[in-house]
C-alpha cells in the first residue's frame, strides 16, 4: 500500500484529557470544542487525500472513548459513515488468524512449533528442505524464502481457485531467498494457516472464527468476507483513483480462497471490541459478566514478540524522521516497533478501494483503529500519528503535511521513472512477428494459463482464472508490449515481453509492472510464461 496534507496541528491534548474521563460509548457528553478539534483534523485529512469516508475508534484503559464515522459510504451518495459501517479490513485479518492458531494451541490441539506437514501431509514448498522444516509459526512471520507478495495472483484480484487449489499450487511458487533468512511479506502462507485451522478444529475457518472469536466478543458487525455481507448491511464501498488520478468506486472483491490472509469486513465499533481484548491480554467479559479468556497470556506475549527483524530504512522525506523507529519487525500476525520510547504493536490492511490501520500501545493500554474507503495509506497514518502524539504528550508534528510530502515524493518518483522509460524507448522498432504469431495460450507453473488472442486487429491478454485481468496490448518496442487493463482502477499496467527461439517461435514471455506505485500483490514478475502446445491446450 502507498503511504502519503495543509497543516492542521491543533492540539488534541485537551480533547483526550476530557475523553479519558468519559465512560465507554458516552463521548457525546464531551463533544463541544475539544471533540471538534479532532473532527477538524480528520476532515482535513479526508479533503487532502480525497477519502470519501473514514471510521475511527479509540480505546484507553479498557474503555472505548471514541467511536465515530466521517464522510460517506460511497461518493455521490448520501448515506453517511458511522461507527457501525463495515469496511474491508484486509490484512488486519492476519491477527485473527494468529489468534485462531493460539486458541487451538491453548486447547492442546497443536503447537506453533509443530511442522506444517504434521497437520497437512500434502503441504509442499518449492524446496524439499523448506517443506520438511516449515513450522506453524513460520506461516505467520514472513521469513519463508518466498519473495514479496509471492503467489498473490492466485487470489488477487479475485480468482476462481479454491483455497485447496491455492495451497496446492504453492509448491511451484518460486523461492528467492533463504529459509528464515530475511523478511518478505506474503499472504499465501496465511491461506495455509487457514487450512491448518480447519483440519485441526474440524470446522470451516468461517465457523471457527464465528464460534470461537466473533460470537464470544459480540462482534455482530463483522463478516467473514464480502460473500457473507447481508442485504441491508451498513457497508462502505471502496474507491480507487483510476490511472492514479480519477476517483471512482472500486468493484467489491472477495478473498474466499485465502480469507485467513485478509478476508474480514468489520466496523470501528467491532474493532474496538477486538482491541479491548488484545489490550487486556486475551481477557473479556462473558454475557453473564464473568471474566473469560480468549487466549492465554503466554500466547498473547508470543503474538506480540518480534520474530522476524526488518531493516529500518531512512524516511523518504525529512518531515517523517520523527516517525522513524529504533527497531522494526514482525511477530505472529502483528508488526512490532517503537515510537517515542513506547512499544507499538500494529498492522495495516490494503484492499481494492479500502485501507486501514490498527495500532496498539500496550504500556499505555491505548488502541487506535482507522478504517477508510480509499486506497491511500497516508490518511490512516496522518490520523494515527496525531492521536498517538496526543496521548504520549509528544512535541507537535504536522503529520498531515508530512504524509502529503511523502505522497508527492512517491508520485514524483513514479513520474520520473515514466519519463526515463519514454526517453529510452526505441520508437522506430517494430515487432519481430506479425501480431497473429504472438497469439496463443501461455502457461506459468504456479498461476496456470494466460491467453493472448487477436481481436479486431489487436492483441488481448486474459488471465484464465482471474476475470478482472483482461487487458489490451499496445506495442512498446521490439517484442515488448504494454498491457493496459480494461479495469482502470487496478493501476497495474504492465510490460509483456516475448523472447523468441532462433526459428522465430515464442520461447517464453515475462511481465513486470510499469509503475512503482502498483501494489506489490500484482506479482507479475514471478511469472514464467511458456507456450502451450495445441494438443495439450485442448
Amino acid at each position: 500500500m502507498r503511504p502519503y496534507a495543509p497543516a492542521i496541528a491543533a492540539p488534541l491534548l485537551l480533547l483526550f484529557s476530557l475523553l479519558r474521563a468519559v465512560p465507554a460509548l458516552a463521548q457525546a457528553a464531551a463533544t463541544p470544542d475539544a471533540l471538534q478539534r479532532l473532527d477538524t483534523h480528520v476532515e482535513a485529512v479526508r479533503r487532502e487525500f480525497d477519502v470519501p469516508g473514514m471510521a475511527i475508534a479509540i480505546v484507553k484503559d479498557g474503555q472505548v472513548v471514541l467511536e465515530r464515522g466521517y464522510g460517506v459510504r460511497e461518493t455521490g451518495k448520501p448515506e453517511p459513515v458511522d461507527a457501525h459501517t463495515m469496511f474491508a479490513i484486509a490484512s488486519n485479518t492476519k491477527a485473527f488468524t494468529a489468534a485462531s492458531l493460539s486458541i487451538l494451541a491453548d486447547d492442546g490441539k497443536l503447537s506453533l512449533d509443530d511442522r506444517v506437514i504434521d497437520h497437512l501431509p500434502g503441504f509442499r514448498m518449492a524446496d524439499a528442505y523448506v517443506t520438511r522444516e516449515m513450522r506453524l509459526r513460520d506461516l505467520l512471520v514472513h521469513r519463508s524464502g518466498l519473495g514479496l507478495g509471492a503467489g498473490d495472483l492466485l487470489f488477487w484480484p479475485a480468482t476462481t481457485y479454491s483455497n485447496a487449489e491455492v495451497v496446492q499450487r504453492l509448491r511451484d511458487v518460486p523461492l528467492n531467498g533463504g529459509f528464515r533468512n530475511q523478511y518478505a511479506y506474503d499472504n499465501i502462507l496465511y491461506g495455509v494457516a487457514q487450512q491448518v485451522i480447519e483440519t485441526v478444529s474440524g470446522q470451516s475457518y468461517e465457523a471457527f472464527l464465528r464460534t470461537r472469536i466473533l460470537q464470544p466478543l459480540d462482534m455482530r458487525q463483522t463478516r467473514y468476507n464480502s460473500d457473507y455481507l447481508l442485504p441491508g448491511d451498513n457497508v462502505a464501498s471502496g474507491h480507487a483513483k483510476a490511472d492514479f488520478s480519477r476517483l471512482q468506486p472500486a468493484p467489491r472483491m472477495s478473498w474466499s480462497n485465502v480469507a485467513g490472509a485478509g478476508g474480514l469486513y468489520s466496523s470501528a465499533h467491532d474493532m474496538a471490541r477486538w482491541i479491548r481484548v488484545q489490550l487486556a491480554g486475551g481477557v473479556y467479559a462473558g454475557e453473564d459478566g464473568t471474566e473469560r479468556r480468549l487466549f492465554s497470556a503466554a500466547r498473547q506475549k508470543a503474538m506480540w514478540s518480534l520474530v522476524t527483524p526488518i531493516p529500518v530504512a531512512e524516511p523518504k522525506v525529512e518531515a517523517l524522521k520523527a516517525a522513524r523507529p529504533n527497531f522494526l519487525g514482525y511477530g505472529e500476525g502483528w508488526m512490532v516497533s517503537d515510537y517515542r520510547g513506547q512499544k507499538l504493536v500494529w498492522h495495516t490492511g490494503g484492499w481494492p478501494g479500502m485501507v486501514s490501520r490498527v495500532t496498539l500501545v500496550p504500556e499505555q493500554k491505548l488502541g487506535i483503529v482507522v478504517l477508510t474507503n480509499q486506497e491511500v495509506g497516508a490518511a490512516f497514518n496522518a490520523v494515527t500519528m496525531q492521536v498517538l502524539d496526543a496521548f504520549l504528550a509528544a512535541p507537535p508534528t504536522d503529520w498531515l503535511a508530512a504524509y502529503a510530502a511523502l505522497v508527492a515524493k512517491n508520485q514524483g518518483d513514479a513520474d520520473e521513472r515514466w519519463v526515463k522509460l519514454q526517453a529510452e524507448r526505441d520508437r522506430k522498432s517494430r515487432p519481430s512477428l506479425p501480431l497473429a504469431r504472438y497469439a496463443g495460450r501461455l502457461r506459468d507453473p504456479w498461476y496456470g494459463e494466460v491467453d493472448v488472442t487477436e481481436e479486431g486487429g489487436r492483441l488481448v491478454l486474459r488471465f484464465s482464472r482471474t476475470p478482472a485481468l483482461v487487458g489490451d496490448l499496445s506495442h512498446w518496442q521490439h517484442d515488448t508490449f504494454i498491457v493496459r487493463w480494461r479495469d482502470r482502477g487496478l493501476n497495474a499496467d504492465a510490460f509483456l515481453s516475448f523472447a523468441l527461439k532462433p526459428d522465430g517461435a515464442i520461447r517464453e514471455a515475462r511481465m513486470e509492472a510499469i509503475s512503482p506505485l502498483t501494489d506489490f500483490s500484482f506479482d507479475f514478475h514471478d511469472l514464467r510464461l511458456t507456450p502451450v502446445a495445441e494438443d495439450s491446450a485442448r
